[in-house]
């Protein structure tokens, strides 16, 4: 897993030439330089963000965990370096053997070679890595089968609608390909650590918030393969002190790969959230989303139909855009709660867009009484898990 460090400010910048110059005094658990060991994934370095990858086989991942800790540190020796992200990242390649263990080196006895390292055999269920957060009751994730559903909005407006109803909540934006919440809730500053090198959420709206945006440009591309986002969102859960928490809300990347199944190994959720619009397509998409969640015993806390008709905000007149009413029926079909009907509506765009979430910019107005009445059904549904806490 890697961890996110912040070193002093400086005002000078880091350059790739720098980073690799620093790798280079790190060897591999075989003695080879790390820039000449074919595991680096590419760098990224600016405005002395350092972000990177050593991607190894997963037979050979706890041998290399030491290797990860010297290079992070090596780098944030890096005069400049103001945030830096190393992630140990694993896999396997279907049907490939371990690589037979490498000749040892005169004068280093009791050394193992890389391939003794091997993970535990056996295993069992992956769900048996599953462990609680410290101090957060009930961790639920929005989730949608496809993008431009407007997820996050309805993430962040669930969460404010939450908090509404007098319990302490976070939101965590899980959605590291795209993420949104630092736009949606005008949040620019960077995270800092506590005494135990955890990231402290930033705070607005009342709410607990982290997002890799924060660490990222928001004009940077997220190029992420499997582990990589494996190892990205147990960071976000585990190295964050959350604090006391009634939920955590995440809001997670759309479709069914490796971040929803990660979610689902790492902590018990305490159910799922799938957002769609009325069209069929979307709801073929949500259809996948809510089977991927069952699979996994995750609870679907029920379906959102967003954008479900457009008003008009001079005149009032309601049309059908996009249908109407395909997330009720599917809901109904499926056996699952309907949670209700957001509109597509000029006001819910642009207070997002603005950072100002319509929850909190228009607390007395008809969208935050439908997100709050949304929001009351999620706690209904969740009052065991937060009783319990």
């Amino acid at each position: 897993m890697g961890h996110i460090l912040d070193s002093r400010r400086c005002a000078l910048s880091v350059t790739q030439q720098q980073v690799l110059d620093s790798l280079a005094r790190i060897k591999s658990p075989r003695g080879v330089a790390l820039p000449n060991a074919n595991v680096l994934s590419a760098i990224s370095a600016s405005d002395g963000k350092v972000f990177f990858s050593i991607n190894v086989d997963a037979a050979e991942a706890r041998a290399w965990e030491a290797v990860r800790a010297e290079a992070e540190a090596a780098v944030r020796a890096i005069p400049g370096a103001t945030t830096v992200m190393v992630a140990l990242t694993a896999e396997r390649k279907p049907g490939s053997a371990p690589p037979p263990p490498p000749t040892p080196s005169r004068g280093t006895p009791g050394v193992q070679p890389v391939h003794a390292h091997k993970p535990p055999q056996g295993g069992g269920s992956p769900m048996a890595r599953q462990s609680e957060i410290p101090g957060v009751a009930a961790v639920i994730a929005v989730a949608s089968g496809k993008g431009g559903v407007g997820k996050s909005t309805t993430a962040l407006n669930l969460a404010l609608g939450l908090r509404d109803l007098g319990l302490k909540v976070g939101l965590l934006d899980a959605d590291i390909y795209g993420p949104s919440v630092p736009r949606l809730t005008g949040l620019r500053d960077k995270p800092e650590l506590d005494g135990e090198r955890k990231m402290i959420p930033l705070r607005r709206f009342g709410l607990a918030i982290m997002s890799i945006g924060f660490l990222v440009e928001e004009e940077t591309a997220m190029i992420w393969r499997g582990p990589m986002v494996m190892s990205a969102v147990t960071q976000m859960l585990r190295d964050v002190a959350w604090g006391s928490l009634d939920v955590l809300v995440v809001d997670m990347p759309p479709g069914t790969g490796d971040a929803q199944l990660t979610l689902a190994q790492n902590v018990p959720l305490k159910g799922a959230v799938i957002v769609s619009t009325p069209q069929d397509l979307s709801l073929i998409d949500a259809r996948r989303g809510l089977a991927m969640f069952r699979k996994v015993n995750v609870p679907v806390l029920g379906i959102v139909e967003n954008m479900s008709y457009f008003q008009c905000p001079h005149c009032g007149t309601k049309s059908d855009i996009f249908g109407h009413g395909g997330a009720r029926h599917e809901a109904e079909k499926l056996g699952v709660p309907f949670l209700g009907e957001i509109p597509l509506h000029m006001a819910i765009r642009a207070t997002s867009d603005a950072g100002n979430p319509v929850v909190d910019s228009e607390p007395d107005g008809p969208h935050a009484a439908i997100y709050r009445a949304i929001a009351g059904q999620v706690r209904d549904q969740l009052k065991g898990a937060i009783a319990a806490a």
